[in-house]
Formats: C-alpha cells, sequence, structure tokens
C-alpha cells in the first residue's frame, strides 16, 4: 500500500507540475528600410525595417509581416485585423486604439511597448514575449495564448475574458485589475508576478500556479466564491 501511495504521489506530481513556456528564438536578416507610405490591405511586408514610421490611421487588413522590425513607429489607430506577424521584433511602438483583432503573432518579441486600448480579441499569439514597457486596457478576449512570456511590463486593466492560456508565464510584472472572467488555463505561472490585482474571474485559475504570499492574498476572494464568511 506504501509503494502505491509513492507511486501515486510520484505520478501527480508529474501531472501537476508546471511546463515552462517556449520563447521565440527570433534571428532578424540584414534588413531594408521601409520607404513607402502607409500600409496595404493584405500587404505584403518582408524582411523590412520601420524606423520612427509613423503608422497612425494607415489601414493594412490581413497584410502580414515577416523578418520585420518595427522601431519606435506610431500606432495610433492603425488597423491590423487578422494581420500575420512571424518572426518580429517590435520595439518602443507608441500608440492608442490599434487594433489587431484576430491577428496572428508567430516568434515575435515586443519591448518598451507603450499602448493603450490594444485590441486582440480573438488573436492568436504563439511563441511571444512582451518584455517592459506599459499596455493600458488590452483586450484579449477569446484569444488563444500558447508559450508566451509577459516580462518587466505592467498591464492595466487587461481582459483575458475567454481566453485559451497555455503555458504562459507572468514575470516580474504588474498585473492591475485583470479579467480572467471564464479563462481556460494551462500550465500559467503567475508565481513570479510583482504586483497581482485580480478584478474578476478568480475562480478560473485551475490550471494556473501561485506563491503561497499571493494564496494569502487572494484567500478572502477565494472565501467569497465558495460563500465563506471569515469573522474574528
Amino acid at each position: 500500500m506504501e509503494g502505491m501511495a509513492a507511486r501515486a504521489g510520484r505520478t501527480g506530481s508529474k501531472k501537476d507540475a508546471t511546463t515552462a513556456a517556449r520563447r521565440p528564438q527570433v534571428r532578424l536578416p540584414p534588413l531594408v528600410p521601409y520607404d513607402g507610405e502607409g500600409l496595404e490591405p493584405d500587404g505584403d511586408y518582408d524582411g523590412l525595417r520601420f524606423d520612427g514610421v509613423d503608422l497612425a490611421d494607415a489601414s493594412g487588413p490581413g497584410a502580414r509581416f515577416m523578418d520585420c522590425a518595427l522601431d519606435g513607429c506610431g500606432l495610433d489607430r492603425t488597423e491590423l485585423v487578422r494581420a500575420r506577424f512571424v518572426d518580429a521584433v517590435l520595439t518602443g511602438v507608441r500608440g492608442v486604439g490599434t487594433d489587431l483583432a484576430e491577428a496572428s503573432l508567430r516568434d515575435m518579441e515586443v519591448v518598451d511597448a507603450r499602448l493603450g486600448g490594444t485590441q486582440l480579441h480573438g488573436a492568436v499569439l504563439e511563441r511571444v514575449v512582451v518584455r517592459g514597457g506599459k499596455i493600458d486596457y488590452l483586450n484579449l478576449r477569446n484569444a488563444r495564448l500558447q508559450d508566451v512570456v509577459f516580462e518587466n511590463c505592467v498591464l492595466s486593466e487587461p481582459d483575458f475574458g475567454g481566453a485559451h492560456l497555455v503555458r504562459v508565464e507572468f514575470r516580474e510584472c504588474v498585473l492591475k485589475r485583470v479579467d480572467f472572467s471564464a479563462v481556460r488555463m494551462e500550465s500559467v505561472d503567475l508565481r513570479a508576478v510583482a504586483e497581482l490585482d485580480i478584478a474578476r474571474g478568480v475562480e478560473r485559475l485551475a490550471g494556473a500556479v501561485i506563491s503561497p504570499s499571493q494564496l494569502m492574498e487572494l484567500a478572502p476572494a477565494f472565501a467569497a466564491q465558495i460563500g465563506v464568511r471569515v469573522e474574528g
């Protein structure tokens, strides 16, 4: 019996272990400076560097960016619905109302972005790192995130409602008033979050791993979910 219990414990440990996210390995080739104006619907952008290009109000739904770098670009109200980014690096981009609904982001790095109201609902993110910067009101409703790392960034009121998160890590970042309503989580690591403030969806943390200190902080919310009153 003891041997069976030990084997069951080992099996449970393996099953419950959190798998680390696979980070992108982006190696850009020599890039050609982009000398166009704006964007084109279903445009094909390959091996280009957008250096400080103002893409405010540009419309490029369905555009494809492969082996591209966007450095210091303005993305105010830029329409990139169903766009595809593959092997791309975005550094210091800024803007409000960027529309990336149903976009596909794969093998990509986003560094020191300053964005507000970015629409990524229904999008697919695979092997993506978001490092540094601040993003307000990020809309990831019904998106699928697989092998995604948020690192040293501030996410203010992000909405993950109905999203599916697989091997997602939050490292040394701030999550303010995050919405996890109807989220599905598999191997989501929240232990290294610098500040964890869950506005909705605390009951959807099944599939995530948190630290003992976070458990203590979330205990009142967990108790409220199951109808337990805590009185002195």
